[in-house]
């Protein structure tokens, strides 16, 4: 019995010398890609739903959010409502990764660079905009072939990998600035006797969540639609840019199609943001990452010492 508990202890404590010897960014980019991954497959069902809406497949657009899914259950069985989550797990995984580690990367980097710089909400705005930019730009051609799966179009395409990236890139940057922005603002109003409380980190991010696909979402439509726009039955027309399929999104369909599906992403949101905001701040505590209180003092103290040099 003695023996077994000394070999637990000591696995346990080559596990966390291991743990503590592991670059700053390499336990933020796991941190970030589990977390990704955990929330990403626990919103499927409500993501292909979702997809399936914006791109106005004509048999669930008249179906409703009920509807929709018992057509799935019955002609698709369980398994039908993860088709394409293989493939958005993939893609989630390195975007997640990359997209929490860049936040984090870059808001060391405006930290050091500019000491002066005021630490507030701006300064998670401007971080988390471009690590969402960067995120995109690494793994958007995933993003296309999850689409094309969860729109099931059993056709092959010679499309670029890369299209529908500019409202990507419009979308993602307003949507990460503000999640970040406003979660990272409403946990600093946390009283801290409840900063470690599970039930006021899912309200944070939660919100954060809902903030910042309101404000992006008609982008999102616009890139789901040109992503499958050159194999939909229902759209003859094709659009070039980001200009044009709004206009024709508009023109064709209406200006509510633009908000289509969107009642179903804050149903998808809420989980989602919330459980992967959630399991990163975990995450990052298991896998012993030091507070940002702990490395702004860091910083402070590397500029103290070079302006004494």
């Amino acid at each position: 019995m003695e023996e077994n508990q000394e070999e637990n202890d000591e696995k346990i404590l080559t596990a966390n010398g291991f743990i503590a010897e592991m670059p700053l960014f390499v336990k933020e980019f796991i941190a970030g890609g589990v977390s990704g991954g955990i929330a990403k497959t626990a919103v499927a069902p409500i993501e292909r739903i979702k997809i399936l809406f914006q791109t106005r497949r004509a048999e669930f657009c008249s179906l409703g959010l009920t509807g929709s899914f018992r057509k799935i259950a019955k002609t698709e069985g369980l398994l039908g409502f993860y088709r394409g989550n293989g493939a958005s797990v993939v893609r989630i995984v390195p975007y997640a990764a990359l997209h929490y580690m860049a936040y984090e990367e870059y808001r060391r980097l405006i930290i050091f660079g500019l000491p002066t710089v005021e630490r507030g909400p701006v300064l998670d705005l401007v971080a988390g905009a471009f690590a969402g930019g960067t995120a995109v730009l690494y793994t958007y051609p995933l993003d296309l072939v999850r689409t094309r799966l969860a729109f099931q179009v059993g056709e092959s395409s010679k499309q670029a990998a890369y299209t529908g990236v500019a409202p990507s890139l419009c979308g993602i940057f307003p949507y990460a600035g503000l999640k970040f922005y406003v979660y990272e603002e409403m946990k600093r109003h946390v009283p801290k006797d409840r900063e470690k409380d599970v039930t006021v980190k899912l309200a944070c991010s939660s919100v954060a969540g809902l903030l910042g696909q309101t404000f992006t979402y008609p982008l999102d439509v616009v890139r789901r639609q040109m992503q499958v726009q050159q194999v939909a039955e229902s759209m003859n027309n094709v659009a070039r840019g980001t200009r044009e399929a709004l206009v024709m999104i508009i023109r064709t369909q209406g200006w509510k199609q633009l908000f289509s599906g969107l009642s179903i992403n804050y149903i998808k949101v809420v989980p989602s943001v919330a459980i992967g905001f959630t399991s990163y701040d975990y995450l990052k505590a298991f896998l012993q990452v030091p507070s940002r209180d702990v490395t702004r003092s860091q910083v402070a103290t590397n500029t103290l010492s070079r302006t004494r040099k």
